[in-house]
């Protein structure tokens, strides 16, 4: 109603939950035809376990994305040239993936931070893996770092730190509509395939760090969500 464009439509899916990824994208490909452009983009930062047995920060910015991605793929490919855009962030720099322990929150005091920030590498390297195993098909994609944001994800920000940081965002961080202009750049922009899987900020290609570009850690993280989320021939939902 705000846009006024009587072609967007509202569809349910909680991250959050396996199961709502695949009820959506069950109900998505029923409905549409058509699917030329998916825009991943989810930062939570609060602490908690989902239903599925995984941390909160990397089921809903990572998991829910990897499992929606893959059931999605062949309308994607179907419909080509396509694109997916993967919200990622800076804080990637600080991750500390343990592939041992995936989806289950670090240890020590800052375990949500570190949390959230494993869950912005893991969008890097789901990008550059994706692009890998996409090649020569027509479907492309981007990790983007929106830059910093005042958006709802500060919510989560414990009571006592609000006075001096909530200021500091109003003041510093961009509004959300200069936070999206990477991600639409990415998702518009012509003749960007040459860069995909890349890691985009302020709409240009930039290097992530080292962590974001390691090929050996994309394909142990890709082949381990593919066991969390319940693809790659396993059935079902594992408990991690």
């Amino acid at each position: 109603q705000e846009t006024g464009n009587p072609e967007v439509r509202f569809m349910q899916l909680d991250l959050a939950s396996l199961h709502s990824v695949r009820a959506f994208a069950s109900a998505f490909l029923r409905q549409e035809p058509h699917l030329h452009l998916l825009i991943n983009n989810a930062g939570v930062s609060a602490g908690g376990i989902t239903e599925d047995g995984f941390s909160l920060p990397f089921q809903v910015n990572h998991l829910g994305h990897f499992l929606l991605t893959q059931l999605l793929l062949e309308r994607l490919r179907s419909c080509v040239p396509s694109r997916v855009v993967i919200v990622a962030s800076s804080a990637h720099c600080a991750a500390r993936l343990r592939l041992h322990a995936l989806g289950q929150p670090p240890p020590g005091f800052f375990s949500t931070f570190q949390d959230y920030c494993d869950s912005k590498l893991a969008n890097v390297l789901h990008a550059r893996e994706l692009a890998t195993r996409l090649q020569g098909t027509q479907v492309t994609c981007y990790a983007v770092h929106p830059g910093f944001v005042n958006t709802k994800l500060f919510r989560h920000v414990p009571l006592w730190l609000k006075p001096f940081f909530l200021p500091l965002a109003w003041l510093l961080f961009l509004d959300a509509s200069e936070g999206a202009l990477t991600a639409l750049h990415c998702a518009t922009e012509p003749g960007l395939e040459r860069f995909s899987g890349r890691y985009f900020s302020s709409c240009r290609p930039q290097e992530p760090w080292p962590p974001g570009r390691d090929d050996r850690l994309a394909r142990a993280l890709w082949e381990a969500s593919e066991r969390l989320v319940g693809l790659g021939g396993a059935k079902g939902s594992p408990t991690p």
